[in-house]
């Protein structure tokens, strides 16, 4: 019988890390500053939700960078709303990079917060900025399918956290060459297992929804957190507060990122 002391287990009602919760700032110029990054000429849903959850889950200072694209769409209606060189096409340019650049050096740490749209300008730039900027990065939705066929890039990446589907986990672990593959029939104690090894062998945090839980996984800990109930739509919302937590506690980030699904 394997000994699994590296698995955690919490509920709404059972917190893990109590310490944390009773810790928060409540101060905002104690609370942090989240960089938001997204969207795309046709959608930017997903940088303007990750936008309200993050003042939910406590951040200090938000700033959302979209592709000047949106900026006669969006106009007044997202508050501090930055924009950047876009594409023909509407997305993110490679020659956004000086902005994205700039403003995450202002942040405490930046989220990709999805709907970049495809586009090969966007995934260099991407890639690009990934390999320039130092700080904390959380990735979900398409930000993390610009990485699906180049995945060490963000695996062996320090203070990175993926939120993501099962789907993109499977793909991320068998482009990487994972001697263990993920699979939607495996059972609860064997997803534990694999997980475990995985984040032993890279650097990001895991954040994935499956068998009616969400698993935190990052340096061999891992946490499940059992639902009340389904989140068929769960990603942005789950890593906005997953970077607040995660900012305001950078050396804690296993603790905070298992901390926010309490709210998320």
């Amino acid at each position: 019988m394997t000994d699994r002391t590296y698995w955690q287990k919490q509920t709404k009602e059972q917190p893990l890390f109590k310490d944390l919760l009773w810790s928060r700032p409540e101060q905002t110029a104690q609370a942090g500053k989240l960089l938001i990054i997204g969207g795309n000429a046709h959608d930017f849903a997903a940088p303007a939700k990750a936008y309200t959850e993050a003042a939910k889950a406590g951040v200090g200072v938000s700033r959302v960078l979209l592709p000047d694209s949106l900026k006669k769409t969006v106009g007044r209606i997202l508050e501090n709303g930055e924009y950047a060189p876009s594409t023909p096409s509407g997305s993110f340019a490679r020659r956004a990079l000086a902005d994205l650049l700039e403003l995450s050096g202002w942040a405490d740490a930046t989220l990709l917060a999805g709907d970049f749209g495809r586009n090969s300008e966007t995934a260099i730039l991407l890639e690009q900025f990934i390999s320039k900027y130092g700080g904390p990065i959380i990735l979900t939705k398409d930000g993390v399918d610009y990485f699906v066929h180049a995945p060490a890039t963000v695996l062996n990446r320090q203070a990175t956290a993926l939120v993501i589907s099962f789907a993109q986990l499977q793909k991320l672990a068998m482009n990487v060459r994972f001697d263990k593959a993920f699979t939607f029939d495996m059972d609860f104690l064997r997803l534990i297992d694999t997980l475990h090894d995985f984040s032993q062998r890279y650097n990001a945090a895991i954040v994935v929804k499956h068998l009616e839980s969400i698993f935190v996984a990052y340096a061999g800990q891992i946490s499940s957190t059992k639902l009340n109930k389904d989140m068929p739509v769960w990603r942005v919302k789950t890593a906005a507060h997953a970077a607040v937590w995660q900012l305001q506690n950078p050396n804690k980030i296993f603790e905070a990122l298992t901390s926010s699904l309490l709210f998320s």
